[in-house]
């Protein structure tokens, strides 16, 4: 459920005092009110900052995708003033959309960035071989998909091994577990999730059983953290941040307490002894449900 605005406004500057400088959204988160509050926050200090958005989504109730170039340069414009700015940090596809080459795709960004409206090229839910193809029209970079200490497929399907060999940024969203991973939740929470405005609704992760079974992973993350002075949150950031320079975690919050939370992360600096510590532990573990349900998986890049 989205936050207040003034609440939005107040967590985001917020954000911005503490140190943040990297701010993620899309079209589709609301739709398009996201957009807005993150332009009105930062308006102020927008040369300070740099934006990602994204597109590709229909926004038709549907969950559909279209990502021909005709809408892109139409919804380019239509974030540009919701986000009261002349140009893009960072423009991902939202998700790959298969009804049209990723060649277009990446060829039509490549003319609003030599327009000044882009600055940067991104592709979210991408699979190994669409990143090649893309980079070859227009250098990608930056990545975005989901990774955390219980979510690593992207350690496996070659997409961080092809960010490394590219030399692309890589953007983990999720980085908590899309929430789980602070150790907070109550085994009952997908029963007070509204499937209207939350995803998670449906999400395997999220089912009681699922996060009793789970639970061993948090108590690990207490104990290991406990030692260090940091929370299981701040350790599974630490985590991300210490796995390669070029990993970003972006967590997301409208709670003051778990932004501030969240950025001591920062401080929580990993040894290579301490990965190791946290690997050796969660292999010992079994970590149960999916990353989403069947809807949302069908358009995670595949081909």
């Amino acid at each position: 459920p989205g936050v207040d605005r003034a609440q939005g406004i107040r967590v985001i500057r917020d954000a911005y005092e503490q140190g943040v400088r990297f701010f993620d959204t899309a079209e589709v988160y609301g739709p398009y009110v996201n957009e807005e509050l993150v332009g009105e926050a930062l308006a102020p200090v927008r040369d300070q900052v740099k934006i990602a958005t994204k597109f590709g989504f229909k926004i038709d109730g549907t969950n559909g995708l279209d990502s021909r170039p005709e809408r892109i340069r139409r919804v380019v414009e239509e974030s540009l003033k919701r986000l009261r700015t002349d140009r893009i940090d960072l423009y991902y596809q939202h998700r790959v959309d298969l009804t049209v080459p990723i060649e277009d795709v990446a060829g039509t960004v490549r003319e609003l960035i030599r327009e000044g409206k882009v600055l940067h090229f991104g592709l979210s839910e991408p699979s190994a071989r669409t990143i090649r193809r893309a980079h070859a029209v227009q250098p990608v970079a930056a990545i975005q998909t989901e990774y955390s200490l219980i979510e690593r497929s992207v350690e496996r399907n070659g997409v961080l091994q092809t960010c490394e060999e590219l030399g692309i940024g890589f953007v983990p969203w999720g980085p908590l577990g899309q929430g789980f991973l602070p150790g907070t939740m109550n085994v009952n929470v997908q029963s007070t999730m509204d499937p209207k405005n939350d995803l998670r609704a449906t999400f395997p992760r999220f089912s009681p059983m699922v996060i009793t079974n789970n639970q061993p992973i948090i108590e690990f993350l207490r104990k290991f953290g406990a030692s260090r002075n940091a929370t299981p949150a701040q350790i599974s950031l630490a985590w991300l941040m210490a796995r390669k320079p070029w990993i970003v975690p972006i967590p997301g919050t409208g709670n003051m307490d778990h932004l501030r939370e969240n950025n001591g992360a920062v401080r929580v600096q990993l040894t290579p002894a301490d990965l190791r510590e946290i690997e050796e532990g969660l292999a010992r573990l079994e970590i149960y449900g999916g990353r989403m349900d069947a809807r949302q998986m069908a358009q995670i890049g595949q081909d």
